[in-house]
């Protein structure tokens, strides 16, 4: 049985909620009212989860999430699509102009995580993700009008800051709706947006780029044409947040976690192109390896659920990803042998992709709506930190088979693996700690310090870190 409760303050013009949440006490217990509270309607509300399990898988709310980040996807990744069809020589960039751009897009949009989650807790995610979505929407629009470095590094600028701290804010807003172990599953049906949107693009690539001439769709020649939703968060909330260093370690595999799949996802369309393969084909050979990347998502998320293990079935992505980078480094036929090369590539990058796991388990950790929020920014920006960095792995002067760039991925992932190693031992280690005090206090001593407490979150004596 898990017991809500919810509580109002008003603010002015506006009520606004708080809902306060804990599964091993009662309400009460945990989170007593206080003088400033007013309670609205009933005081508690009790729902038994096996009641509830099917008004969840009713709820709609991921599907129009799921149709937004698709929308983001498309805008952020078809760049991928674009250099295929010669992007670079159009524009007259270098493979290091790419990889500049796709840094300048990384950095801008982790620059904006923060500032874009204060902006949203401040005016509601139903006012600011529409807003977003039609500025990014617009910028993506005008990328028809590239003619240069510099718009190409202005719009890659443009477009970072205006999706920066949208998933973190769709993630927020799904962890209203489900538990901490039903959402890594929801979460694992979002990112599997992910690869949905590499397939349709490369499916839109394909036909769209038989389309030259056709009724004047696109020309034969480039040459002819020139906390709740409006409760911000304090500054002391966020300076708590940051500090939690209880959450390091998962912020420490968000970092590392996704350096080692990167550049071979970013340059596999440049890479068949190289091995002769055709425009066309080389966008219809991303489609396999989409397709069986959502299916080993699900199921790695459905086994973390199932088994209620995260760190140990987390990790089976860097081991899925080792042996294929090995090969790429020390293999003779690596990036010479066409075929060869694109089932490697294609095995790897078919990978068990953990983030909603990842995601999920930081919710999980912080234990607070407000750490909640800020947490979910923090660990994606080290995500876009470690996508900053997996963008110098392969450079000009390695080409063309950027043995440095793989025997890097390589250190990168035997460290991805060691984070791993080392996360599930701290928290085991902090949950014996804690243990140890909280055994030691007498019933009434801990009933007392429930009721007490001045700590929140992830800092209560009484919780305990998920692994």
């Amino acid at each position: 049985m898990t017991t809500f409760a919810w509580y109002f303050e008003d603010h002015g013009d506006v009520k606004t909620g708080d809902v306060r949440y804990n599964e091993a006490a009662t309400f009460s217990d945990a989170n007593p009212p206080t003088k400033n509270d007013t309670v609205v309607g009933i005081s508690s509300l009790s729902i038994n989860s096996d009641e509830s399990g099917d008004e969840l898988k009713k709820n709609p709310i991921l599907d129009p999430d799921c149709v937004m980040f698709f929308g983001l996807q498309v805008d952020r990744g078809n760049l991928v699509q674009a250099v295929s069809d010669n992007l670079l020589n159009d524009l007259n960039l270098t493979t290091n102009d790419y990889n500049f751009g796709n840094v300048i897009f990384l950095f801008s949009f982790l620059l904006a995580e923060l500032p874009s989650q204060l902006v949203s807790k401040k005016i509601g995610p139903d006012r600011w993700i529409p807003m977003q979505i039609t500025l990014w929407s617009t910028v993506a629009m005008r990328q028809c009008a590239l003619s240069g470095k510099k718009s190409f590094y202005a719009t890659r600028s443009m477009l970072g800051l205006l999706e920066g701290g949208f998933i973190p804010d769709i993630v927020l807003w799904l962890s209203y709706f489900y538990t901490s172990r039903e959402l890594p599953t929801r979460l694992s049906f979002f990112w599997t947006t992910l690869s949905a949107t590499t397939i349709v693009t490369s499916l839109l690539a394909f036909a769209l780029l038989h389309l030259r001439g056709v009724a004047g769709v696109l020309r034969d020649d480039p040459s002819k044409g020139d906390m709740h939703n409006r409760q911000a968060i304090t500054p002391r909330r966020l300076w708590n947040a940051a500090r939690d260093y209880d959450l390091w370690p998962l912020y420490a595999i968000g970092l590392v976690a996704y350096i080692p799949q990167a550049p071979p996802a970013t340059y596999i369309t440049l890479t068949l192109k190289s091995l002769g393969f055709s425009t066309f084909h080389t966008n219809l050979l991303t489609i396999p390896y989409s397709v069986f990347h959502i299916i080993t998502l699900l199921l790695l998320t459905a086994l973390s659920e199932r088994t209620n293990e995260r760190t140990l079935v987390a990790m089976l992505q860097p081991l899925w990803t080792l042996p294929c980078i090995i090969a790429l480094r020390f293999w003779p036929g690596a990036l010479k042998e066409a075929w060869g090369t694109y089932a490697l590539v294609a095995v790897l990058l078919s990978y068990p992709y953990c983030h909603a796991i990842l995601v999920g388990w930081t919710s999980k950790n912080s234990n607070n709506v407000g750490a909640r929020s800020v947490s979910a920014a923090f660990y994606n920006m080290a995500v876009q930190l470690g996508s900053v960095c997996s963008n110098f792995m392969y450079r000009k002067d390695d080409k063309p088979l950027y043995h440095r760039g793989n025997r890097n991925l390589l250190i990168v992932n035997l460290l991805s693996i060691g984070v791993f190693l080392f996360t599930k031992a701290y928290y085991l280690y902090r949950n014996k700690q804690r243990d140890r005090v909280w055994n030691a206090m007498s019933a009434q001593e801990q009933s007392d310090y429930k009721r007490d407490t001045t700590f929140s979150g992830s800092r209560r004596l009484d919780f305990r870190f998920a692994h």
